[in-house]
């Protein structure tokens, strides 16, 4: 099935869904090729009452063709109307619901300064000029109250990019000035210089567990991590590293939406599972890592911690990763690392394999910035993708050159992760690529928050202690046992709720939940009982059974509720099962 048919009828099975069994779908979200009018027009339908059951067939078809995320939109309408007349808790949503506020503060008050600076140069009602470089750093510091706490932590970083970093007081206080007022195209087009060495020195603090990369590594900053993926494979495309009919692998259970990228028709890889589960701590064997030094896989993706498994791979598993590379050294790896800082002592593919690795990193998670789009993809200045294309045919390689040419004459030297920029904008619009400069600013800004701490950054410590908290709540309420494992960031956690049904009530009650009950309809249950919104398991190809929990976006307490509701939901599947098996035992 290609992939405009599936949308197609993916969105009229919504539809349908929504005309016959009266779901509002105000919230669903659309698939890419569906039309915004199609979707106010499904928006507006609510025939009946949204605790309707599905049918069985709908159930399947919507198992079979809707991700996890349109299962979720179905819940949260289904949720609204809960039976119980429970407050709403949807811990579907991977956002986190705390925000970096020392950042924030930081960020309004450079503003505040940049706009000054341009008045000092122009100022005439409403209209302001431009800040001059030419003492900008004493006048940044004569401005700023070292009493102030937010002040205070803005001369802390200034001096740290000069004394730790080496930089130039004047030139970073003017790039910080010059990019929040956001008056320029970036330049480069890439990344800023300065913020180039702070997001470095940053990712090598957080990912890479002591090892010196920083000087080395390059980075391009983009609007979040799914365009950073939406970058990567467009320009490994266009440049013909991977090409219609070449092998991927991915490792699975994963983020949803990235199990899609195989198959999107622009691409037409074809994708071969490395897979993890429960048994090996969501670590990935050794025998499903040896399908990689297959010399036809040409790339393997993997998130890292994992989505929605939330583990962390292992130093073992790393390290057999990397004697995987020595047997197919072409390979190209991808490795999402936006958990990473949720894992202490984490330590990223790309800190041991930096030549075949692709970085992609957000802010997104952990500083609480999901509406900013604010991610990076980071490579070795050395990379074998970089080598792969200086091998191709001639033929590509004169069609490649003459592409580029008209942004860079010399494309011999024109690096991948510049292709990628340039690629974002057509390669025609070359000149207005790049993020945003107040984004990169922020980045910035965010990235400082950490180093100046980076000893001992209390904003980790509470991060992670906040997550484990609620991981705990929820766990000892459900009475299952933890997992204290250094590789549980506790982002997520997936509950196997056919597990969850056989310790409470016993082999047999489990065995007809999984048959007459399955997947899709506990949550759709769990949403019209309880209130609850969970995420489907298996829409993330993890085994049957499993719904992910986001442990990021609801308080304590609200999970020990969930995991109330879910034990009252299976009591009351306990009361229907015993029902079926009286006259078996009267008999």
């Amino acid at each position: 099935m290609n992939g405009n048919t599936r949308t197609f009828r993916m969105a009229s099975l919504v539809a349908v869904l929504v005309l016959a069994l009266g779901i509002m779908t105000g919230c669903v979200q659309s698939a890419p090729n569906a039309t915004s009018t199609d979707a106010n027009a499904v928006s507006e339908q609510r025939v009946g009452d949204v605790s309707q059951s599905l049918t069985d067939e709908a159930s399947k078809q919507l198992e079979a063709e809707m991700s996890a995320f349109e299962l979720t939109a179905l819940q949260r309408e289904q949720a609204k109307g809960s039976e119980r007349g429970y407050e709403v808790l949807d811990a579907g949503r991977g956002n986190p619901n705390w925000i970096n506020a020392k950042a924030r503060r930081a960020y309004a008050r450079l503003m505040e300064f940049a706009t000054i600076e341009s008045e000092r140069d122009m100022s005439e009602g409403d209209m302001a000029g431009h800040a001059q470089l030419d003492g900008i750093g004493e006048r940044f510091s004569k401005a700023m109250d070292a009493s102030d706490e937010t002040d205070a932590f803005l001369l802390e970083s200034v001096a740290y990019c000069v004394d730790t970093l080496g930089m130039n007081k004047d030139a970073l206080v003017f790039e910080l000035v010059n990019g929040i007022v956001g008056d320029y195209y970036p330049s480069p087009s890439r990344c800023l210089s300065l913020t180039e060495k702070i997001l470095g020195d940053y990712l090598q603090s957080v990912l890479y567990d002591g090892e010196d990369l920083k000087a080395q590594t390059e980075i391009f900053p983009t609007e979040g991590g799914s365009a950073a993926m939406c970058y990567v494979f467009e320009s490994l495309n266009h440049n013909k590293v991977l090409k219609p009919g070449d092998k991927i692998a991915i490792a699975t259970p994963i983020f949803t939406p990235y199990l899609e990228i195989p198959h999107v028709n622009d691409y037409g890889l074809v994708s071969v599972n490395v897979s993890s589960g429960a048994e090996d701590g969501w670590d990935i064997p050794a025998d499903e890592l040896a399908k990689l030094e297959d010399p036809t896989i040409k790339a393997f993706f993997l998130v890292n911690p994992s989505n929605p498994a939330s583990h962390a791979l292992s130093d073992q598993t790393i390290e057999r990763l990397a004697q995987v590379v020595e047997k197919n050294p072409s390979l190209i790896i991808l490795t999402d690392d936006v958990y990473g800082t949720f894992v202490s002592g984490f330590r990223s593919v790309y800190s041991r394999i930096p030549h075949n690795t692709i970085l992609v990193y957000s802010f997104s998670k952990f500083y609480g910035v999901t509406g900013w789009r604010v991610g990076l993809i980071a490579m070795h200045e050395q990379n074998v993708v970089d080598r792969l294309i200086s091998e191709l045919p001639q033929k590509d390689a004169n069609a490649l050159a003459q592409e580029y040419s008209i942004v860079m004459p010399d494309v011999s030297g024109f690096k991948f992760i510049d292709r990628m920029c340039a690629d974002s904008r057509s390669i025609g619009l070359y000149h207005t690529s790049g993020l945003a400069t107040p984004a990169q600013v922020f980045m910035d800004v965010l990235a400082l928050t950490h180093l100046v701490d980076a000893e001992g950054d209390p904003y980790i410590e509470l991060s992670n202690r906040t997550v484990n908290e609620r991981y705990k709540a929820l766990m000892d309420t459900l009475g299952l046992s933890a997992d204290e494992s250094g590789e549980n960031a506790k982002y997520y956690t997936l509950v196997d709720v056919n597990d969850l049904a056989k310790r409470r009530h016993g082999e047999g009650f489990a065995a007809w939940k999984a048959s007459e009950v399955g997947d899709v309809k506990f949550l759709e249950d769990l949403a019209v009982r309880e209130g609850v919104v969970l995420m489907n398991g298996p829409g993330f190809d993890a085994p049957a059974g499993c719904a992910r929990v986001s442990l990021a976006n609801l308080n304590k307490d609200d999970y020990v509720e969930i995991a109330r509701r879910m034990n009252e939901l299976l009591d009351d599947y306990y009361a229907e099962y015993e029902k079926t098996t009286q006259p078996a035992d009267a008999a």
